[in-house]
């Protein structure tokens, strides 16, 4: 429409000058052809002008960055996959509450009905762990984390910075952590590492998380130090259903036990996701990951978490 307006009103001016070259008018008629030449040149602007005003915009190459942090993942429904790290946004400003609970009966003690009249291990008590996470900023977020195991606190921080998408194989968050025992009194024990994660098709989410602990040890008087890659995986086997599974083998330094795994079923129902599992240990922090667990043991627990937003 802007266009048909622009070429009647070029037709009207043209018009008027050849009016005006008119030998009525006091003009020459040989100053129309340079008016009907001023006309046309004068459409083909304006057609040219409203080509370029219908062209699409160019796609924001922020568009991936820029996606909606609080929109459910279906592959990534939870900040954990058991004890170890998931590369989840937090949203800026809001914040999530995880329960961690593991109790303390061994389920390959015994037979059923030992297991049956013990309540499947309920009966000799608990490790509970209690975990706020807040964000800070946009793909920075803070936790802490406060465990009856040792009374140990834990503070992290967790930068989501690089996001799975066309141009990027793999998601990316980088994390950094220190613990102390005893309410944060002694036996510190810093760690840094990494979360590394790859969706395929619709169903599967996979993740290696390498990790450097300092003063693993310091239950023991020592200081030494672990190094462990942690490998997990999470399957969609029916809509907001999965079966998940950890292992965090040590690959340097101070390796007691065995390495730290667990398997579990998990559950997402809107903003709560609840997770049943067995694991080898009572581990929540990554000092307790790189201690690993315990031989020929398997301890039944769970995971409940609730997001704010």
């Amino acid at each position: 429409m802007s266009r048909l307006c622009a070429q009647l009103t070029m037709s009207l001016v043209g018009l008027g000058l050849a009016l005006v070259g008119s030998p009525a008018a006091g003009g020459s008629l040989r100053d129309a052809p340079a008016a009907v030449a001023y006309v046309q040149n004068a459409a083909a602007v304006s057609k040219s002008d409203d080509s370029q005003a219908a062209a699409p915009a160019p796609a924001s190459s922020k568009a991936a960055d820029d996606e909606d942090e609080s929109a459910p993942q279906p592959l990534e429904p939870d900040f954990t996959i058991i004890n170890l790290p998931t590369t989840l946004r937090l949203p800026e400003h809001k914040a999530d509450f995880r329960l961690m609970h593991r109790f303390q009966g061994n389920l390959t003690e015994g037979g059923f009905l030992f297991q049956l009249e013990n309540l499947f291990g309920m009966d000799q008590g608990a490790t509970i762990s209690l975990e706020l996470r807040y964000g800070v900023m946009k793909h920075l977020e803070a936790v802490v984390a406060r465990g009856n195991l040792d009374r140990t606190i834990d503070f992290y921080g967790k930068y989501d910075g690089w996001r799975q998408s066309g141009s990027m194989p793999v998601g990316i968050s980088a994390i950094g952590s220190i613990e102390g025992a005893n309410n944060f009194r002694r036996d510190y024990a810093p760690a840094l590492g990494a979360s590394v994660s790859r969706t395929l098709g619709g169903f599967v989410a996979v993740y290696a998380t390498p990790f450097w602990v300092h003063n693993s040890a310091a239950v023991t008087g020592v200081t030494r130090d672990t190094g462990f890659v942690g490998i997990g995986g999470r399957v969609k086997i029916a809509n907001n259903t999965y079966v998940v599974g950890e292992v965090s083998p040590r690959i340097a330094g101070y390796a007691p036990g065995d390495p730290e795994y667990g398997f579990a079923l998990e559950k997402r129902v809107g903003g709560h996701v609840f997770q049943l599992n067995f694991t080898n240990g009572f581990a929540t922090t990554f000092a307790q990951i790189a201690r690993g667990g315990f031989p020929s043991s398997l301890y039944l627990g769970f995971n409940l978490s609730r997001k704010f937003f």
